[in-house]
């Protein structure tokens, strides 16, 4: 990834979180000009994603530091693999390490989990989609980590699509009027989801005019009716409660996308260590 403005004002945050008023452990026993050799290493298999963060930490702490990768975006690692090595300034490696062990690990943790539903609906035309439950804060890494899973991000925010949801359905007073308000609203680049739970308005949606059609919370059977009913009018998309058990079945009744907040809601980080080398 292209590390930007944004992204150190994240890793600022995050290490004037760790250490507001410095170090008193690491200030009172190293040296300032001390240098010292680390590595990161995988201590279970997963998917690495966010080496240009925890570089971009280590450069905020010492700008001669030597981080080098010895694996790329997106590889498949084994517990016991070197993910990278460090040298610089000791002061800004320990510093440094938790703050970027901690990016690391939880956008490992998401591009691993991503892979792994990727992987098993790989025989199917569907994409796995992630949604707006992030980290508050953290959203535009944690998407970034989906698509080095493999996975495809839905909106990034408010601003940039249009999805009615239920409570919009009824402040609106029904689908038809909530689409045609919005319509009426945005630039004609700009496409128009719905999410429906019922058959009925599946079939509203689609006389609206919707460009996607959401199933929210729907059995395998209505799923399947209701990409009849469609027959590739809109992009059909499912969502709620998607795990890996019901991903193939899902993915069996025809549906385009099928997003998935377990991407990142709740993701295990993937454990990652750092030690000081000789």
């Amino acid at each position: 990834m292209t590390v930007n403005f944004s992204v150190d004002e994240l890793i600022m945050a995050a290490l004037k979180e760790d250490m507001p008023l410095g170090d008193i452990t690491t200030d009172n026993i190293i040296d300032a000009e001390a240098r010292s050799k680390a590595r990161i290493t995988a201590k279970e298999d997963g998917v690495i994603a966010g080496l240009d963060v925890a570089r971009r930490v280590f450069e905020m702490l010492d700008r001669d530091v030597v981080f080098k990768c010895l694996v790329s975006e997106g590889d498949f690692v084994r517990r016991g693999d070197i993910v990278a090595e460090i040298e610089g300034n000791t002061r800004a490696l320990l510093k440094g390490e938790r703050t970027a062990l901690n990016f690391l690990q939880r956008l490992s943790g998401i591009a691993t989990i991503t892979r792994k539903f990727c992987d098993r609906v790989k025989d199917y035309p569907v994409k796995i989609v992630d949604t707006r439950k992030t980290t508050p804060g953290l959203r535009y890494l944690e998407k970034y980590a989906v698509r080095v899973g493999g996975g495809t991000n839905h909106r990034y925010c408010l601003s940039d699509g249009v999805l009615i949801k239920d409570n919009h359905i009824r402040a609106a007073g029904g689908i038809k009027n909530a689409v045609e308000k919005v319509r009426r609203g945005i630039p004609h680049t700009i496409k128009i989801e719905v999410e429906t739970e019922t058959l009925d308005q599946v079939k509203e949606a689609l006389e609206a005019g919707a460009d996607i059609i959401m199933l929210d919370n729907m059995d395998y059977d209505t799923m399947a009716e209701a990409v009849k009913i469609i027959n590739k009018a809109a992009l059909v998309e499912a969502s709620g409660n998607v795990d890996m058990d019901r991903l193939v079945d899902i993915a069996k009744t025809g549906v385009d996308i099928i997003s998935v907040g377990k991407l990142t809601h709740s993701v295990k980080a993937l454990d990652l260590s750092m030690k000081f080398i000789d």
